[in-house]
């Protein structure tokens, strides 16, 4: 554990510091990213998520239907609550007989694959947006995500970029997946587990 200066004690190693990185975020350029859509089918799936989809009086029914409307790919009996918010509907792919609770939040800024019999809690984070840190313009380093059948990010969980949830594995309430999971592990806030 790295110690500050007020803290360290004689004779002990100096604290591991990294580069400062001086950002400049006015020279952003987001090389890489690309939406997938123009910008006049953005603006429509934007325009429907917030008017229509989100909303708790639009049918359990009409959601998928609407997120097919916009080039997903949603297997049957699939139940998304309402609240669940998804970025762009053309980089998603949802299994058969999957749930997706309320309030969830789906940034695919790239592909989400969710497989057959997956259960999205509510309030979960699939992002598969990020930063490189050491950029001085934060340039994007996005990367898939992708939840194998049966297994389940509980409420809160957050999978991150480029992560895969192995088949019937657990990421648990609260829980931060920033690295794969073999399948049938459970992750906890208190780390991993068989």
């Amino acid at each position: 554990m790295a110690q500050t200066a007020a803290t360290a004690r004689p004779g002990d190693d100096p604290p591991v510091t990294a580069p400062v990185v001086d950002r400049d975020l006015r020279g952003f350029t987001g090389a890489g990213y690309d939406k997938g859509r123009p910008l006049l089918v953005q603006a429509a799936w934007f325009a429907v998520l917030h008017l229509v989809f989100v909303k708790w009086w639009c049918p359990a029914r009409w959601r998928p239907a609407l997120l097919r409307a916009f080039g997903a790919r949603v297997g049957q009996r699939v139940l998304i609550r309402h609240g669940v918010r998804v970025h762009w509907p053309w980089k998603l792919a949802i299994g058969d007989d999957v749930w997706i609770g309320e309030d969830a939040w789906i940034l695919n800024l790239e592909p989400v694959t969710i497989g057959d019999d997956c259960c999205v809690s509510q309030g979960a984070l699939l992002c598969t947006g990020s930063h490189r840190r050491r950029s001085p313009t934060f340039e994007f380093d996005n990367g898939p995500i992708r939840l194998e059948p049966g297994s389940w990010v509980a409420a809160r969980a957050v999978v991150l970029r480029g992560v895969t949830v192995g088949r019937g594995a657990v990421v648990g309430a609260g829980a931060v997946a920033h690295r794969d999971l073999p399948p049938g592990t459970v992750l906890t806030t208190k780390g991993r587990t068989a």
